[in-house]
């Protein structure tokens, strides 16, 4: 029978049984009908107590079946009827408000993409995702879900990503870009190549991780569970003593009643449940309830620079021409850089090409010269383009302008020269720039308890230096090794306790491991992040990163919160039993009551952070 019409049912029943004890006492109607109650109620109670047991687990169930059983042979009806209908109606209501905390988690359930649209023999065709293959192509139109991951190969869209990244505004994409399955096509058309299918997309891992974290118990949660399967049959053997000091068989089932530990025991994995949610909705994805409870007493925090606070892409941030047009000498180093793959020179090329009308001219030839740079010909002319060691070696004075590469170089930024064979024309300041929220992360951390903000890097002391006091961090350790990144990382837990070290999810690996948490930001579409950090920023907005850490830390709190709330009204209810101030009915009533408060205290979580945006 369903459970609603069940407790349709019993409702109708026990409501009879009140007004009949009510009028006419214990007549034999008003005794059927509370039996017929304490049946269509207690038979799902009853079922599970057994289910329990063949497995040898004495449970909440066993101590209501045991109280019920006892009240009816003591002629207590009323009792045996109240007590399985509050118990029954409880857990109705319990359902149905533990779904509330997993609303989010339902909501990325119900956004995987139905259907998918791809050219098959130049015409179009509709097809359960699970069909598509890698290579095909995708068509997805204005207001449908994109159905893999892939690249762009033609068209213009505006894509909301916030399944994915937690993202609230839509990202331009266009040819070339990367897009992600579960994502939404709001204006414009995209035909994507398929590369990820399946159950190998972005968006199928996330719910795979978060349906993962769901299991993945905190420690509070395990030691919670340990402890009830000792308290419950412990209750069993102070309610037979009791009665046995005592001879009042009503006192022993009350306290069966009443110890019943559902509040405490649900305490820990609702507010767990509620936390991971609110976090997959953000685009933040905490790999289990020990992670989030962690996360949340985590006093210091490392973090990578490259692909971290910086951008990871090297930029042209400032060009000097000496005695020569700027768009010519901009033309004339995008023509030595036309062939090299190196960041520095795509950086070089991409400045040209978004501020020079003309087109980048080949040079007649190229000689790259492994950590100096390039010798060309252009125009029949010899043009040099590196550093330092490359103008030395063709006896190229540098002295004029030594202060000023000096003073860019002082700024944490790699200068690129730009001469011929007999002078130097200019140079670039080359720099992979901070990420715009960088700053503000540091401040916002500080405010929220962290102790110790400390950047690890393999680059340069001076690069370092400037990075670190440009964006506050209390301390930085530059030209590190992987396992120096492991050595400081031992050295700060020594020093704070729990420490995160944060990274782009691809480099890092042993660090990542040593911390007590790994978090990897801007995670999306990389498998390397899912699998080796613990909690993963879809987005490369640093500013979820302080999310993430207020999120646990509430989390965790909440869950303290509900322990507490478990164990007074426990002690309080155990008082009135022995007082002879509570009854069955009532301390079932109360039972219930609680639960529904712990429940309901967690569902506050799904609230946290509403104001912050992306």
């Amino acid at each position: 029978m369903h459970k609603t019409s069940t407790l349709i049912m019993a409702t109708v029943l026990v409501v009879a049984s009140f007004f009949l004890h009510r009028l006419y006492g214990y007549i034999s109607v008003t005794i059927a009908v509370m039996l017929a109650s304490t049946a269509l109620a207690g038979y799902p109670v009853v079922r599970k107590a057994i289910g329990a047991l063949r497995y040898r687990i004495v449970g909440i169930e066993v101590l209501v079946s045991v109280a019920t059983i006892g009240a009816v042979i003591i002629g207590e009806y009323w009792e045996a009827a109240a007590v399985t209908y509050l118990f029954l109606f409880g857990g109705y209501l319990e359902a149905k408000t533990l779904e509330k905390t997993r609303s989010s988690i339902k909501a990325l359930l119900n956004l995987a993409p139905e259907t998918a649209r791809i050219v098959k023999n130049g015409k179009e065709e509709v097809v359960d995702p699970k069909s598509v293959v890698q290579g095909d192509r995708v068509i997805v139109k204005p207001g449908e879900r994109i159905a893999v991951d892939g690249t762009v190969e033609d068209g213009l869209a505006y894509v909301n990503q916030s399944t994915v990244t937690g993202e609230s505004l839509p990202v331009e994409r266009q040819a070339g870009q990367q897009v992600f399955a579960g994502t939404v096509v709001e204006s414009g058309y995209l035909i994507v190549e398929a590369e990820k299918v399946g159950d190998q997309t972005t968006f199928a891992r996330i719910l795979e991780l978060v349906e993962e974290a769901q299991d993945a118990k905190a420690k509070t949660q395990k030691f919670l569970e340990r402890f009830s399967q000792y308290y419950t049959p412990g209750i069993m053997v102070l309610s037979l003593v009791l009665f046995l000091f005592t001879r009042d068989i009503r006192l022993s089932l009350t306290l069966l009643v009443i110890a019943c530990p559902g509040a405490l025991v649900i305490s820990a994995p609702v507010s767990i449940v509620a936390g991971i949610g609110n976090g997959a909705k953000k685009g933040i994805l905490v790999k289990g309830g020990d992670v989030m409870e962690r996360l949340g007493t985590v006093r210091a925090i490392a973090f990578d620079k490259t692909g971290t606070v910086t951008k990871g892409e090297p930029e042209v941030v400032f060009l000097q021409a000496f005695d020569i047009d700027r768009d010519e000498l901009l033309g004339i180093a995008a023509s030595g850089e036309t062939y090299a793959e190196h960041p520095i020179a795509k950086a070089i090329v991409g400045y040209a090409s978004e501020r020079l009308a003309q087109d980048i001219r080949i040079p007649e030839e190229t000689n790259p010269i492994p950590g100096k740079g390039v010798v060309f010909v252009l125009g029949g002319k010899t043009y040099l383009l590196g550093n330092r060691a490359l103008f030395a070696d063709h006896t190229v004075s540098l002295e004029i302008h030594e202060p000023a590469i000096r003073a860019e170089e002082e700024l944490a930024r790699t200068v690129v020269i730009v001469g011929s064979t007999e002078r130097v024309l200019g140079f670039f300041a080359i720099a992979d720039t901070v990420r715009p929220q960088a700053k503000e992360l540091l401040k916002a951390l500080k405010k929220i308890g962290i102790r110790h903000v400390v950047m690890l890097t393999g680059d340069n002391e001076r690069t370092a230096r400037a990075i670190a006091g440009q964006l506050g961090f209390d301390s930085y350790r530059a030209s590190l090794l992987p396992q120096d990144k492991v050595s400081a990382l031992k050295e700060l837990q020594a020093e704070y306790g729990t420490v995160a070290m944060v990274g782009d999810g691809v480099n890092d690996a042993p660090a990542l491991a040593t911390a007590d948490l790994g978090i990897a930001i801007g995670g999306a579409g990389s498998d390397v992040a899912m699998e080796t950090a613990d909690v993963i920023v879809m987005s490369s907005h640093l500013s979820m990163l302080t999310h993430a850490v207020g999120l646990s830390r509430a989390t965790v709190r909440n869950m303290k919160q509900n322990i507490v709330f478990a164990i007074l009204v426990a002690v309080i209810l155990l008082a009135g039993v022995l007082v002879r101030t509570v009854d069955l009915s009532f301390g079932m009533l109360v039972h219930e009551f609680s639960v529904l408060l712990v429940i309901i205290n967690a569902i506050r979580l799904m609230g946290y952070g509403k104001n912050t945006k992306l």
